[in-house]
């Protein structure tokens, strides 16, 4: 086991386990990210995956805003990428310039040879992504204790569809061809997918990662069925074969989080999914997510980052109302946004808003 200074804040640790809390604990997704100015003093001429790939600029960019909000703030979240697993099984990835992710080489039909190759492949996890794992160590060092880590993966489904589309899509022609025409193909994908985010998640948290989400982006472009087939299944293998390979580390179990942005139809299969905490967007009432979850999962989210842009007025009101929602945050409810931080916002704004999550909740 490594050695690392003891948790000097385990607010969001004892949340995702359940406990009742002082007030709720409080983080963003992309809080490291380019809407704060030092992230671009770090990030130099370097591109997205070099910094990713740098143990050194990915902590420093890591650590930026639980600097800037310090005492604000529960938990860092590991800078990475959810593509680099791809990039792991062989396929080429680019970050372009205001277009985001790019796959010059996408699979194109199972009779693709990259597809077999792909299958084929004995992907080892621990020696490609090292580099996540000596960012995610000196991360902890950095940190010493201020907050626990966040780990995370991308979702088997969400991992297809960039892999078949070669980047982000608007009408996802290409992977919905794929599961309906060749469903069978698809899942033989999927299922290697998930194996290979089991081995990943492990050795996050071999490299000291305390708690774990899986990102499942793309989820919005299946119909309830679909997502039953193609997602569900898949999500479920991550959370019950996590633990098993965690034990055959002699490592301890740490909390999952799954997040299935778009798919408000599933939140009862959700939350027997294995997962301690399910993330939601900023589709999802929180007193009706809170209805359905009737205490089985701890809650993450969920106000819609566009607030962000609406000024102080509109930030309190939607802070209100998430904080009734949520039933005033002293159980089962972790503080987020829907979905992570856009472009442009003022980090200011930000502030404000966990400013406010914490005038409307600490007792």
């Amino acid at each position: 086991m490594r050695e690392f200074e003891p948790l000097k804040n385990d607010l969001l640790l004892r949340t995702a386990r359940g406990e009742r809390v002082e007030r709720p604990p409080i983080w963003v997704m992309r809080q490291a990210g380019r809407y704060l100015p030092e992230y671009h003093e770090a990030k130099g001429n370097h591109d997205f995956f070099e910094c990713c790939q740098s143990p050194e600029i990915a902590s420093t960019l890591t650590l930026q805003p639980v600097e800037r909000f310090e005492g604000l703030i529960d938990a860092a979240i590991i800078f990475s990428d959810i593509l680099v697993i791809p990039q792991a099984m062989g396929m080429t990835v680019e970050m372009v310039d205001k277009k985001g992710p790019h796959f010059p080489d996408p699979l194109k039909s199972p009779s693709d040879e990259q597809y077999e190759n792909i299958l084929k492949k004995n992907v080892d996890v621990k020696k490609e992504l090292d580099y996540v794992y000596k960012a995610i160590t000196l991360t902890r060092q950095k940190l010493r204790g201020r907050v626990p880590l966040y780990g995370f993966c991308g979702a088997p489904w969400t991992l297809l569809c960039y892999m078949v589309e070669g980047g982000g899509s608007k009408l996802f022609v290409q992977v919905k061809t794929w599961i309906y025409k060749y469903p069978n193909e698809s899942k033989k994908l999927l299922q290697k997918i998930a194996e290979l985010c089991v081995e990943y998640l492990a050795w996050q948290i071999e490299a000291g990662a305390q708690i774990v989400m899986v990102f499942d982006s793309w989820a919005a472009e299946l119909s309830p069925s679909s997502f039953q087939e193609f997602s569900l299944p898949y999500l479920r293998y991550i959370s019950g074969h996590l633990p098993t390979r965690l034990s055959e580390l002699g490592l301890g179990k740490v909390p999952m989080v799954v997040f299935a942005k778009g798919a408000w139809y599933a939140l009862e299969d959700l939350c027997e999914s294995g997962y301690a905490v399910v993330g939601l967007d900023w589709l999802q009432d929180p007193a009706r997510a809170v209805e359905i979850a009737k205490g089985r999962v701890v809650l993450q989210g969920n106000a819609d980052p566009g607030i962000l842009y609406g000024g102080r007025e509109a930030i309190t009101a939607v802070v209100e109302d998430m904080v009734k929602g949520f039933g005033g945050g002293k159980q089962g409810w972790i503080a987020n946004l829907g979905h992570g931080i856009t472009p442009f916002v003022d980090p200011s704004d930000l502030k404000f808003y966990f400013q406010e999550i914490h005038r409307l909740t600490s007792s």
